[in-house]
C-alpha cells in the first residue's frame, strides 16, 4: 500500500483538487489495512475503481466552475432590479481622462499604486523602454479600493467559499466601474487575481466597454524567468496566501510561461502558503494584537505542532522571532506542552520564510533557490525583514555545518510583481493612447469596506469588524450589502497602518492623505 501512496505523491501535492483526492485515497488505504487487504494486486483495483471515482467528480465540478457565470454578473449586465445592475450603455466613450481603477483585499495593494505613482521605465515622449527622470504615469488619476473589511481573501477557499469569493471581486471591479468610472483595472491582489480574473474579463467584455483588466500573477511570473538562462536547472518559491496557493495559479503559470518562452532547463516550484501574513500586515486582530501581553484563545496564526504549517519548536533558533515588545508570546501549560504566538508581521514574516526553506531542505533537492516570488501584495512591506531573514539562514551553522547556504543561490533575490504590473498597465494605456497627455498632478481617490452600519451587533467582534463565522459563512447571490465602501481615513485605519503606510508608501499616502 505504501508503494501506491509514493507513486501518487508527487502529482498530489500540485494543487487543491489532486490534494483532497489524495486525502482521500490515503483514508481508503486506511481503511484496506484495517480490513486486512493486503493483496497489492487487489488494493491496486479497488483503488483504481475509487480514484476513477473521484477523478471524474472533481473533473466534472471544476469544469462546471469555469463555465458557470456567477450570479452577479448576469444582475450587473441585465437584472435593472437589482443593486448590482450597471447601464454599461451610458459608459463614458472618451475614457483618456478617467482614472486608473486599483483593487485589493486590503492595503497591500498599495505597494502595486506606489510602483504606479512613482515608476520611470519608458521615456514618456517615445514610449521606448528607457528612464527619462520623468514618472511613467506623471499625469494620470487612481481610483484605489482596499476591501479590508471582508479580507483575507485566501480564507474563502479554505471554507469552501469560493464563489463567494469570485462575487467579492466582481463587487471590487463593480465599484471602479459603476461608482468611480476607470478607464483600466489593475487587479492588485494575488488571491483576487487567481479565483475572479476570468469573471472580471468576462464581465467587462460582455459589458462592450472595451475596458480592459490587468492581474499581478503573470506579471510576477514574466519577473521570475524574464533574465534566466533558458539552458540551466533553476528552483523558484512562491510565497502567497493559502487562497493563492490552493488555486495553484503562480506554479501552473510559472510552468506555462517557462514552456513558452522556451526553458530546456528544469523549473522547480517551491509553494509556501503564508497563514496568517497579510492579515498580520493589516493588522487583523485574531493574527496580531500588540496590546496582548499573553496567549489568547481567539488566535488563528500558526501555532507549536509537527506538522508543514506549524512552528517547529525544534527551529525556533533559526526563525530568530523579535520577541521585543510582546512581538512574540509564549506560555509552557501544565503538561509541558509550549504555546507559541506570532504576534507581529515580522515574525510572521521570519516563520513563512524559514518554513519555506525547510521544506525545500528536507525535499532533498540540491538546486540553490534562484528566487522567491512574493506572491502577495501584503508581503513587500516585509521586504526588510525578509532579506535580512535570507542572510540569517546563509550563515546558520549546526556542528559546524551551513545548513541553508548550499540552496540559496548567491545572487538570489525576491520579486515585487508590482513594478512588472505597472509597466503592463503603461503599455496597455500607452498602445490605446489612453495616457493623459495634458500636464497635470497625479490625484488618488481611495476607498476601504467597512461593516454595513445596518448589521445588527451579533455580526460584529468587540473591534466592530465582521466575526469571522458570519464573514465566511455567506452565500453568493444574494441582494445584500454585508459591507460598504467609505474614504479611506485615519477613523477607519488603524494608526499602526497608518504610520507603516507613510514609512512603505510615501507618495501614495502623501496623496491619499490630501483628500
Amino acid at each position: 500500500m505504501d508503494d501506491i501512496l509514493c507513486c501518487l505523491r508527487p502529482e498530489l501535492y500540485s494543487n487543491g483538487t489532486w490534494f483532497k483526492v489524495f486525502e482521500k485515497i490515503e483514508k481508503i488505504i486506511l481503511t484496506m489495512n484495517r480490513l486486512k487487504i493486503n493483496n497489492l494486486a487487489h488494493g491496486m483495483v479497488l483503488t483504481g475503481i475509487i480514484l476513477s471515482g473521484l477523478l471524474q467528480s472533481c473533473s466534472s465540478s471544476k469544469t462546471q466552475q469555469r463555465q458557470d457565470v456567477i450570479p452577479i454578473i448576469t444582475k450587473a449586465l441585465s437584472d435593472k432590479s437589482s443593486m448590482f445592475y450597471t447601464d454599461f450603455k451610458t459608459y463614458p466613450k472618451a475614457r483618456k481622462n478617467l482614472a486608473i481603477g486599483v483593487f485589493d483585499s486590503g492595503t497591500g495593494g498599495l505597494t502595486v499604486l506606489e510602483k504606479l505613482l512613482v515608476c520611470d521605465e519608458y521615456d514618456n515622449s517615445t514610449g521606448a523602454e528607457y528612464p527619462d527622470g520623468i514618472p511613467d504615469f506623471i499625469n494620470e488619476n487612481f481610483n484605489y479600493v482596499g476591501d479590508i473589511a471582508n479580507m483575507p481573501y485566501g480564507n474563502y477557499a479554505a471554507e469552501n467559499k469560493s464563489d463567494y469569493l469570485r462575487e467579492l471581486v466582481i463587487r471590487d471591479a463593480l465599484f471602479l466601474l459603476k461608482d468611480r468610472p476607470s478607464k483600466i483595472i489593475v487587479v492588485a491582489c494575488n488571491t483576487a487575481t487567481a479565483y475572479g480574473l476570468n469573471d472580471i474579463a468576462s464581465l467587462l467584455q460582455k459589458s462592450g466597454t472595451g475596458i480592459r483588466v490587468i492581474g499581478v500573477i503573470n506579471a510576477g511570473v514574466n519577473a521570475a524567468l524574464s533574465s534566466l538562462d533558458r539552458n540551466k536547472d533553476y528552483a523558484i518559491g512562491v510565497m502567497a496566501t493559502p487562497g493563492t496557493i490552493a488555486s495553484n495559479a503562480y506554479e501552473r503559470t510559472l510552468l506555462k510561461m517557462k514552456d513558452e518562452m522556451g526553458f530546456k532547463g528544469q523549473i522547480i516550484v517551491v509553494n509556501q502558503s503564508g497563514r496568517g501574513f497579510a492579515e498580520s500586515v493589516d493588522g487583523e486582530k485574531d493574527f496580531t494584537d500588540r496590546s496582548l501581553t499573553e496567549v489568547c484563545d481567539n488566535y488563528r496564526g500558526p501555532v507549536c505542532g509537527a506538522g508543514e504549517a506549524d512552528i517547529n519548536p525544534s527551529l525556533l533558533d533559526v526563525y530568530h522571532f523579535d520577541t521585543s515588545g510582546h512581538a512574540l508570546l509564549t506560555k509552557q501549560s501544565a503538561d509541558g506542552k509550549l504555546h507559541v504566538q506570532l504576534n507581529s508581521s515580522g515574525n510572521y514574516a521570519r516563520f513563512h520564510l524559514v518554513s519555506l526553506m525547510e521544506k525545500y531542505r528536507l525535499s532533498g533537492q540540491t538546486i540553490p533557490l534562484k528566487r522567491i516570488i512574493l506572491g502577495c501584495t501584503h508581503y513587500p512591506f516585509l521586504l526588510d525583514t525578509l532579506n535580512a531573514t535570507i542572510n540569517e539562514l546563509r550563515n546558520y551553522q549546526k556542528d559546524g555545518q551551513f545548513i541553508y547556504k548550499p540552496l540559496i543561490a548567491e545572487d538570489f533575490e525576491f520579486i515585487d510583481p508590482a513594478l512588472f504590473t505597472a509597466k503592463e498597465c503603461y503599455e496597455a494605456l500607452r498602445n490605446s493612447d489612453q495616457l493623459i497627455a495634458e500636464e497635470q498632478t497625479n490625484s488618488v481617490n481611495a476607498y476601504i469596506s467597512v461593516p454595513s452600519p445596518e448589521l445588527p451587533a451579533d455580526k460584529l467582534d468587540r473591534d466592530g469588524s465582521l466575526i469571522y463565522t458570519f464573514k465566511y459563512g455567506r452565500t453568493p447571490g444574494k441582494e445584500e450589502q454585508t459591507t460598504v465602501f467609505v474614504p479611506f481615513s485615519r477613523q477607519v485605519v488603524g494608526n499602526e497602518v497608518m504610520q507603516r503606510l507613510e514609512l512603505l508608501v510615501p507618495e501614495s499616502f502623501k496623496l491619499i492623505m490630501k483628500k
